[in-house]
This record gives C-alpha cells, structure tokens and sequence, in this order.
C-alpha cells in the first residue's frame, strides 16, 4: 500500500501506540515517525525495536511536520496535550486517538482542530494489562475490532485514509456513533475491568483461619483476576470520562448479581442453574 502520511507523531509509546506504530513503518504505510513520551527510558525502548525514528519529551518539537498525529496518552490528557501542538501541525494534519471512550473525547478535541485540519477518533478494542514501548506486539489488532466514530470535525478523506491505516493491522474497522460507542463499551470493557478489580480487592489480604483464601486459587481465580493488573492512570480516565454509560453497566450488572446472591441464600438451584447457563451460553458466544 502507498504511503498514507509523511510523518506520524505518536503521543504515548505504549502497547497500543507502539504496536500501531512497528505496523505502519513495516507496512511503509508512514515516512518518519515521532515519539513524544514522559520517560526517556520507554522512549529508548521505543527507539531500540524500531518503533520510531526520533524521540522527544517536547511536544511542540514533536509536532512540526506531522500529517498524523496519534493521541495514546490517557484520556484526560489528551486535550492538554494536542494544544500544545495542534498550532505546530502541518495545515492538513489528521489527528486521531486510541482511547476507549469516544464522546469525551470528540467534545474535548474538536475546538482544537483549526483550518484544513480533521479529527477522526478510533478506538481499537484491544489490548492487555501489559504497559509500555516493551509490550508492543505487531499481531495485537489481527481479527480484533477497531471502532471510528467520525464527528463534525471528521472529512471523508481523513477518514478514508484512518480506516486503510487500521486495515493494514488485519483490525475489523466499523463505523459508529460515540454515544452508542460509549455504552457498548461500559458493559464490554469497562464493566468487566470493575468486576475484575473488584474481584481481586476483596479477596485481598482475606483470610480463613490462618490460611489466605487467594493462595489456593487455581487457573480460576488467575484468569478472572487478570485485569486486576491493569494501570490505574488509564482506568481513572475512562473511569471519569464514561461515568454515566459504566454506571448504568453496573446497575445491569448488580441486578443479575444480586438476583443470584438472592437464589443462593434461598437454595433455589434451579433459579442458579438458569443464571449459571444464562453466563455459559454468552460465554460460548464469543469464543
């Protein structure tokens, strides 16, 4: 595929940064590319596996020149981040971002974008609880879903050109509004990081006797758990930037828990079995 942009910056060289970024320059999709980051040891990380030609901590630097420009930073910092360079950008720059909640963030950016500039938000529904330039992994977004949810500030050609960039990933990219976005996503992603975590706290430090109850979990209690090791510095983001769709997500998901707890403190097991295989056909689903 011919090359789509002379340079893309990339703000934040982490997993799903860097992984966007060895895609793009192995597929010659991008000429030069910039990383921008806080930690001058991930940057050099970033720079060893031929992620970026350049790396910077200033933004503006890392903004002269740039046709795209890739906000993978968190998300309540992605306003004050592009405003710093957004004035730096070329007159036709596409800017787009990573992030899992869209609303917030077309409503933070779009009084930024000036001129012949477009805005196009994506979020590729991928990823681990792994972090940083180390974690990056080409295959990451094979057969996953991307999402781009254009807004006002999003042109068909900038548009056109985000979904071949995704598409070069092996990504499944579909189009949709950020609202409708938002609320698949608290109960998809958001809901089960809460549950999660949640999981992991209370069992935390917990005790039968003289014998901590987390030390005899198996496979189980690991796999549920796993999301439990993720950043707090992403999750207080989306945490705070999609409250109203992941507080609804957890209204779902408390009614079901408490009708279970219910049924149980009842020995009702046929009211269990239902929910018990209620679970297991959702599960079967998206094998």
């Amino acid at each position: 595929m011919a090359q789509l942009f002379r340079q893309m910056t990339l703000c934040g060289v982490g997993l799903i940064g860097g992984s966007l970024a060895l895609i793009a320059r192995h597929a010659g999709l991008v000429g030069k590319v910039v990383g921008l980051g806080r930690s001058q040891a991930n940057l050099d990380v970033a720079i060893q596996r031929g992620m970026i030609d350049v790396a910077t901590r200033d933004p503006v630097a890392a903004a002269r020149g740039a046709d795209l420009i890739v906000l993978a930073v968190p998300i309540l910092t992605m306003r004050s981040t592009l405003e710093k360079m957004i004035e730096h950008t070329a007159p036709d720059a596409v800017v787009t971002d990573v992030g899992s909640v869209k609303g917030y963030v077309v409503r933070e950016l779009e009084p930024l974008i000036t001129g012949n500039r477009s805005l196009v938000a994506a979020h590729p529904v991928a990823g681990k609880e792994t972090t940083g330039a180390a974690a990056a992994d080409p295959g990451l977004f094979r057969d996953r879903r991307v999402i781009i949810t254009p807004s006002a500030k999003s042109t068909p050609a900038a548009i056109a050109k985000i979904e071949q960039l995704w598409d070069e990933t092996g990504a499944c990219v579909e189009m949709m509004d950020a609202s409708t976005h938002d609320q698949i996503l608290a109960r998809s992603s958001h809901l089960p990081q809460i549950v999660s975590s949640v999981l992991a706290a209370s069992l935390k430090g917990e005790k039968v006797g003289d014998k901590l109850a987390a030390e005899y979990g198996a496979g189980g209690l690991r796999d549920t758990t796993r999301l439990a090791a993720s950043s707090w510095e992403m999750w207080r983001d989306i945490f705070v930037a999609n409250r109203e769709a992941i507080a609804a997500a957890l209204k779902l998901y408390s009614r079901t828990f408490a009708e279970f707890q219910r049924l149980v403190e009842a020995g009702d097991m046929q009211g269990v079995e239902k929910i018990f295989n209620r679970g297991r056909a959702m599960r079967e689903e998206i094998r």
